[in-house]
């Protein structure tokens, strides 16, 4: 496959995993209703340095993201700042100066910009997830090429053009130009699923109820996100399933007749869990069936009942809608900020974000949507906005490097939260209702810092961060906290994993933070009550290694340590 080729790319290609790890700092007086760790996110920080720093959370965990990264105009006065090791790349940045039309290497930039941080993106969206980015005609053809690079070509699902100016640029000598494009991508097309959108009202009233009873299409009943739903964090949806090999029936008894026993495990023979419990397939007799798949492997689906087949149609790759032109953004933005002139030349409109939220994420479903370019919010009042149309549970991360990320991006979600006052629409003027945590970046987790006791992170901080460059999990939005005496904070199918940690330089100079004797005894025995071994990261040890070895105690000093990964 043909790559793409643009200066400083030997430079940055591997930048994304050198940039360190920040924690989170949530910050009260800027947050809307906190609701608790699993809360949306607005994070004020350096993209590149957020989406690292989100990765021991929300690795593999985000369906959607949607990001409108700088379009490389040339009007935007965008600066390439990226923190990279390499002398020769700060040596041709500093030679070049700012971005602009004069720059004639401003497409080299931004392509060193967007590198690392589509690699970063990637590994947040999880295996069924879609990411959409909008762009114009000054990057989009170098912006199909890294999408291919980085996620595949073959996960390269659609180009939408979507008409945000009707009237047309004025601004263009020669063409008019009235479209933008968003391209669409899956981090793993076999998994990914697009859904249908509801059709013009028109067809809805030619619609009739009588011609569709009984259409369905099959889901799979197994959850697809094995790595954060499965039989250790979801034992009451795992259980067996048995098929009629005849008919496909299924039942939750095994007889006779319901001959074959089918798990919710993964072809490579992981046990995951179903999304439905025992009590709902009870209560939708015959809406779950078995099929065989190849050779003599059998799937359970359940049957997702048509009622309004005719009502939705395919996603067109052409929206020309008028609810998503560039016009209708700025006139809502207007509005939330109670008439004064929209803070953004050219937002997004809210529908157009919902139309690509809804076509990834369920609203039976606490979906995570993402956007690392968050610029006024756009992004997060649309989650909101289709929450209340639908009942339904998704979640933001919003992240926005500008100083206005307060006074903007935040604002205007405090704002659709609570209400606009005087707004002609009920549901704005009411309020969305939900919350955000609002947060900023840490100093990093590094050996210097913590040597030094200047950058001592929060044991929960801490704790994510040694799970996920340790074992690649990600330990979801929960705080971790030291479940007993010896530290541990969690517990996989192979491992036990404890932390003697405190930000406190006294607390990891004392007894209390050293693997000892008694304390090696308890996590083996524990460990072993589990069919488990032990990872243990402390600041010292009192004890030998052969008797570690002997207690199946895998020991990692801190905080020289912080990069051991476990097998």
């Amino acid at each position: 496959m043909p790559v793409l080729e643009f200066k400083g790319k030997q430079h940055i290609y591997a930048h994304h995993l050198s940039v360190p790890y920040r924690p989170l700092l949530p910050d009260p007086a800027r947050s809307c209703h906190p609701g608790g760790a699993d809360d949306n996110l607005i994070i004020h920080g350096d993209n590149l340095h957020a989406l690292k720093a989100l990765l021991p959370r929300y690795a593999g965990r985000v369906k959607c993201i949607y990001i409108d990264p700088p379009y490389n105009t040339g009007n935007e006065g965008w600066v390439y700042n990226d923190n990279v090791n390499s002398p020769l790349l700060k040596e041709w940045l500093r030679a070049h100066g700012p971005v602009d039309n004069e720059d004639l290497e401003r497409h080299d930039k931004w392509l060193c910009m967007m590198w690392p941080r589509l690699h970063l993106l990637r590994e947040l969206l999880a295996d069924d997830g879609v990411i959409f980015v909008s762009i114009d005609d000054n990057e989009q053809h170098h912006l199909r090429m890294l999408m291919d690079e980085v996620f595949g070509k073959r996960n390269a699902i659609s180009q939408l053009v979507v008409q945000t100016n009707p009237r047309g640029r004025s601004l263009r000598r020669d063409i008019a130009q009235t479209h933008e494009y968003v391209l669409m991508y899956a981090k793993n097309i076999e998994e990914a699923v697009v859904r249908s959108i509801p059709k013009s009202e028109e067809a809805i009233a030619e619609y009739d109820k009588e011609d569709n009873q009984g259409k369905f299409r099959l889901l799979r009943l197994r959850n697809t996100g094995i790595q954060f739903f499965n039989r250790q964090t979801r034992p009451n949806l795992y259980f067996p399933i048995y098929v009629d090999p005849n008919s496909g029936e299924t039942s939750l008894s095994n007889d006779k007749r319901f001959s074959i026993e089918v798990l919710p495990r993964t072809n490579d023979g992981v046990d995951g869990c179903w999304t439905w419990g025992r009590e709902k397939i009870n209560q939708n007799p015959g809406s779950i069936v078995g099929r065989k798949v190849y050779g003599n492997e059998w799937r359970i689906y359940r049957k997702d009942y048509l009622i309004g087949e005719s009502l939705t149609t395919l996603e067109k790759s052409l929206i020309v809608d008028k609810a998503v032109n560039h016009e209708v953004g700025k006139e809502m933005l207007t509005k939330v900020f109670a008439g004064s002139s929209a803070p953004f030349e050219h937002p997004k409109s809210p529908d157009l974000i919902k139309r690509l939220v809804r076509l990834v994420c369920s609203s039976d479903e606490e979906d995570l949507v993402l956007d690392s370019f968050a610029g006024s919010g756009t992004t997060g009042h649309a989650v909101l906005a289709l929450n209340r149309e639908d009942g339904g549970n998704r979640r933001f991360i919003l992240v926005e490097c500008e100083d206005y990320a307060d006074s903007i991006t935040a604002e205007r979600v405090r704002r659709v939260i609570d209400g606009v006052p005087n707004a002609r629409d009920a549901a704005l003027r009411e309020g969305l209702g939900g919350s955000f945590t609002f947060a900023t970046l840490g100093s990093p987790i590094d050996l210097e810092g913590m040597l030094s006791g200047e950058g001592l992170p929060p044991y929960a901080a801490l704790a994510a961060y040694l799970l996920h460059t340790a074992s690649g999990v990600s330990a979801g939005a929960g705080d971790l906290a030291p479940q007993d005496e010896d530290g541990l904070f969690h517990s996989s199918d192979k491992f036990n994993y404890h932390l003697l940690y405190q930000p406190d330089l006294e607390f990891l100079r004392s007894n209390d933070a050293v693997l000892n004797e008694g304390r090696a005894k308890r996590i083996s025995a524990a460990a072993r009550a589990g069919s488990r071994q032990a990872v243990v990261f402390a600041a010292a040890k009192y004890i030998g290694q052969r008797e570690l070895s002997a207690g199946g105690i895998t020991y990692c000093q801190l905080p020289y340590e912080l990069s051991s990964r476990v097998e």
